[in-house]
């Protein structure tokens, strides 16, 4: 740690413009060792600052708790919440460093109490990708289920973060994968949207699963046609059938795909002249948006009807040239 000179008792609680004290500096950086022994009491190893951290959580954060002496690592003292419900459990398994909390304080409890987001330690680990060392007796189904304020699981959190692959492959089930967030997403969506669909079990990725609509019938399908994902996608799986679902807005993967340039993910067999001219509910066809977004390229010559032809483009474009005259 920078700098971080000998202190006397009167400086223990001295604070900077964060509210740090040198304690909670010292516990970030692994320097507790260099303090007096007097600062390494519950005293001042509990001291908030302003976002309501103790010495305890930058010590987690930082994966220096073994540092702290044993007679400070108290359940009450682990359980002390920052000023967004942040334990220093939530701390630790964010950061990916349970292992230097007694094992002993492991419970379904400590396990399933959540922060201010509603966020549990394994939500929190999934966000961070430190699922892989949360003891494996507490990955269950159960807590991987428990949602947080925004209706996510455990496992939407992983697939939005791209850490389902450190998820035990068995918990993965169908049922699991298809619970929904506040916004109707399924895992199948948070995975598509991240572009993480490659972390979903590809047995999983099929229309039933694909076709699921959110509260604005936006499918995974369309999330994966939108990051250019639909590679993914077993190949006998981009059926017409997955690829024309429209949401809310009339929109088709097709569409979507269109939009971003990934057409060249489309199957030939899909991607045919009537199926390029499916219009959404504003009358926007597939073709017209491949046109107008430079991506006229990515659709075969038979999926073009005469207007986006080479001759149609070439005359398109000698009347849009400015006359000199």
């Amino acid at each position: 740690m920078a700098d971080l000179a000998p202190i006397s008792a009167a400086d223990l609680a001295v604070r900077n413009s964060a509210g740090h004290t040198r304690i909670h500096l010292a516990a970030r950086y692994g320097e507790l060792a260099s303090l007096p022994p007097e600062a390494l009491t519950a005293k001042f190893l509990t001291l908030k600052n302003d976002a309501g951290y103790t010495p305890l959580h930058h010590a987690a954060i930082g994966g220096h708790l073994d540092q702290v002496p044993p007679a400070v690592m108290t359940l009450e003292n682990l359980s002390l919440r920052s000023n967004s419900g942040f334990t220093v459990f939530h701390s630790a398994a964010a950061n990916g460093n349970l292992a230097q909390i007694p094992a002993n304080f492991f419970t379904a409890e400590t396990f399933q109490s959540a922060n201010d987001v509603g966020n549990t330690l394994l939500h929190e680990a999934a966000e961070n990708g430190t699922i892989d060392r949360i003891p494996k007796e507490f990955l269950t189904a159960a807590n991987l289920g428990r949602l947080n304020l925004s209706g996510e699981t455990v496992l939407h959190v992983a697939a939005f973060n791209g850490h389902l692959d450190q998820l035990p492959p068995d918990l993965l089930t169908v049922t699991a994968m298809r619970e929904v967030t506040s916004a109707g997403d399924t895992v199948y969506h948070a995975a598509a949207i991240s572009g993480h669909l490659q972390q979903v079990p590809q047995e999983q990725l099929v229309f039933e699963n694909l076709s699921i609509p959110s509260k604005t019938g936006f499918t995974a399908a369309h999330a994966a046609a939108e990051t250019g994902q639909l590679d993914k996608i077993p190949a006998a799986q981009l059926t017409v059938k997955l690829l024309t679902t429209r949401n809310d807005n009339g929109d088709t993967p097709l569409h979507a795909a269109a939009y971003e340039g990934h057409l060249d993910q489309v199957p030939a067999a899909v991607l045919t002249l009537e199926n390029a001219g499916t219009r959404n509910y504003d009358g926007v066809s597939v073709i017209f948006l491949a046109s107008e977004r430079g991506f006229i390229g990515q659709v075969p010559e038979a999926a073009r009807p005469k207007a986006y032809g080479p001759v149609s483009r070439f005359l398109r474009r000698i009347s849009r040239t400015r006359s000199p005259f």
